[in-house]
């Protein structure tokens, strides 16, 4: 195992800090377990197609509705409150299967051995909550989103985890977080799993037992946010991250956004995956002028691993980051071009657009062959493979009326690599089609 700086004590110091500034905040005024509830519903709309071009592959077809329904209750009176959320989700096979599933809209197959996604699929969970002075506690089934540990959004349905976590907001500006999750709900499957990774592969009946992290976030300067967070997941890495970005208006019209974000991960405990010494980064420029925007960024990976992140998750805050491709393989250099485009600067306003061309170029003759957890990233005739992604997306959310915040949401995605990249991507154009029907019941 290498020498790197351990996560307990930074985790412990971030969460000893929470109490002397709860103490020091006023209390925080009570709404009412019942006075403070809510029940949000969402019914999602996906159909997902992924034409491969790969002869030996099958293209992936699926499509499904799901239903999510969201209850946060408030919290008790008094200095300490108590409160309980809970939430229910439903997933419907409208299509998919005879060789078309495994998009990852759907279950990948069911109990009876066919292949086929079923029917349907369903899961629930709840989470206690407490609250006091300006610290929450909940412990349960989670929605998380920070830059480490973050459930996957982009599916018919979220992704959850199971664990603790721990929030403080006492001083303006700043945001303290902390927590460890030992199960994930993964966002196409009812069950619970332990938390694997999105490019590795853990050996054979071996799992991480649990993720913790800690970070902390500021937004008190008007313009700029900064995040510092670290994570470990146990016996497989510890992984910090860094990002700082500001927003400058040069007048009513014009604004300048620069931003950078970086990610250092490194093998810990018993190295699952392997040797990993990995720093990845990614820098943005961002021009707006009215309703037009045109982003510029660079993106580069240091390591003879890919930059990884948990299975499914969203916690991939880099540039680069496109529908099919996240440009991550080792040693990868890529560039992005984005315009987008609001169209309510010519009075239809709901309608907004982008399109983006990223391209991206690696060394995989540099991964190990025999790496416990990415030897499947090995090629030797990839010591300067190459790949390019084209993005288009558009989207029109209903402002008024009965339908009000009803979404439409077209995606379409075009990847193409070159012979030394065959051995982890694949040609493949992907379409993406998605409703969101969001109804706040109270």
């Amino acid at each position: 195992m290498k020498n790197s700086l351990t996560f307990t004590p930074l985790f412990l110091a971030i969460t000893a800090t929470i109490a002397p500034l709860a103490h020091a905040a006023d209390t925080t005024p009570a709404d009412g377990f019942v006075e403070g509830a809510s029940l949000k519903l969402n019914a999602r709309n996906y159909y997902m197609n992924r034409d491969r071009h790969d002869i030996h592959t099958d293209d992936n077809k699926e499509w499904g509705q799901g239903f999510l329904g969201i209850f946060e209750s408030g919290y008790t009176q008094g200095t300490v409150g108590f409160g309980l959320d809970a939430h229910a989700m439903l997933g419907l096979k409208l299509d998919g299967g005879g060789g078309t599933d495994g998009s990852s809209i759907l279950p990948y197959g069911n109990s009876q051995g066919s292949g086929k996604a079923p029917g349907s699929f369903s899961t629930a969970g709840g989470t206690l909550k407490m609250r006091a002075f300006d610290t929450e506690l909940k412990a349960g089934d989670l929605f998380l989103n920070n830059p480490v540990i973050a459930g996957g959004m982009t599916r018919m349905l979220p992704q959850t985890f199971r664990g603790v976590s721990l929030t403080n907001h006492s001083l303006d500006g700043w945001m303290i977080e902390g927590g460890q999750a030992s199960f994930t709900k993964l966002y196409n499957q009812s069950g619970h799993q332990r938390i694997g990774t999105s490019y590795g592969t853990l050996p054979e009946h071996t799992d991480s037992q649990h993720l913790d992290w800690a970070g902390v976030s500021f937004s008190g300067v008007p313009g700029l946010t900064s995040n510092l967070y670290a994570a470990e997941l146990k016996d497989v890495w510890h992984q910090y991250y860094y990002d700082l970005d500001y927003t400058y208006a040069l007048n009513d019209l014009v604004s300048l956004n620069p931003g950078l974000h970086y990610y250092h991960t490194q093998d810990s405990g018993q190295s699952l995956l392997g040797n990993i010494d990995n720093n990845t980064y990614s820098l943005h420029f961002t021009v707006a002028v009215g309703s037009h925007s045109v982003t510029a960024a660079y993106q580069r990976v240091n390591g003879n691993t890919p930059f990884d992140y948990i299975t499914q998750g969203d916690s991939v805050y880099l540039d680069n980051s496109q529908q099919y491709s996240d440009f991550n393989g080792p040693n990868e250099r890529s560039w992005k071009l984005k315009y987008a485009y609001d169209f309510i600067g010519l009075g239809m306003p709901g309608l907004t657009t982008a399109v983006s061309y990223s391209s991206g170029k690696t060394d995989l003759s540099k991964v190990d062959p025999t790496s416990r957890g990415y030897s499947a990233w090995y090629s030797a005739d990839g010591q300067d493979a190459k790949h390019w992604e084209r993005d288009i997306d558009v989207k029109y959310v209903v402002q008024g009326g009965k339908a009000k915040d009803l979404s439409l949401r077209l995606q379409w995605a075009t990847n193409r690599g070159s012979n030394g990249y065959s051995a982890v991507d694949r040609d493949v154009d992907e379409y993406r089609v998605i409703v969101d029907y969001p109804i706040n019941v109270f």
